[in-house]
């Protein structure tokens, strides 16, 4: 489906993003090869791979068939149609490396979200005004033993002056 905007052809692209766990007890090249089947499916299919994140091994919120973690992925892509979808899933789960899936379509509040995420406009922020405050004003323990310190000092001046 193609839209003409002032005279120029725009080609709209639905935005998805698949989030699954590969198990843990594969090895680091069997579970590399999962992902990149997935991401290799999604490109015959006519997808544009906009990401890939590997979050690496991570603890699981429960047991899933008796693991405890896992390694997850998660791709984010642009799709012409939302038909490949039923694919994707149907071979997603007939394939017993991966313990869950999960595919959501993307608004474009996530799509800038994830866009922001990856430049960096989310997440590392925090972090930076945390040691800016840290490093601006004490912490309440260093505060504290700064406090305790004083007394102790004054008693150790006291005593060298009586001596």
């Amino acid at each position: 489906m193609q839209y003409f905007l002032t005279g120029t052809c725009l080609n709209h692209m639905k935005n998805y993003e698949v989030t699954f766990i590969v198990d843990s007890v594969l090895s680091g090249d069997d579970i590399k090869a999962t992902a990149q089947a997935y991401v290799e499916f999604l490109k015959k299919e006519g997808c544009n791979i906009v990401h890939i994140d590997e979050m690496g091994l991570r603890q699981l919120a429960y047991p899933i068939n008796k693991r405890t973690t896992g390694v997850y992925y998660c791709i984010e892509f642009e799709a012409p149609t939302g038909a490949l979808i039923a694919d994707l899933e149907l071979q997603m789960r007939r394939d017993e490396r991966l313990l869950r899936f999960l595919t959501v379509k993307l608004d474009k509040y996530g799509v800038k979200y994830n866009k922001d995420k990856r430049e960096g406009r989310i997440g590392k922020k925090k972090k930076k005004d945390e040691a800016a405050q840290e490093t601006a004003a004490p912490a309440p323990k260093a505060r504290a033993a700064k406090k305790a310190a004083e007394p102790a000092a004054a008693v150790a001046e006291a005593k060298t002056e009586e001596e």
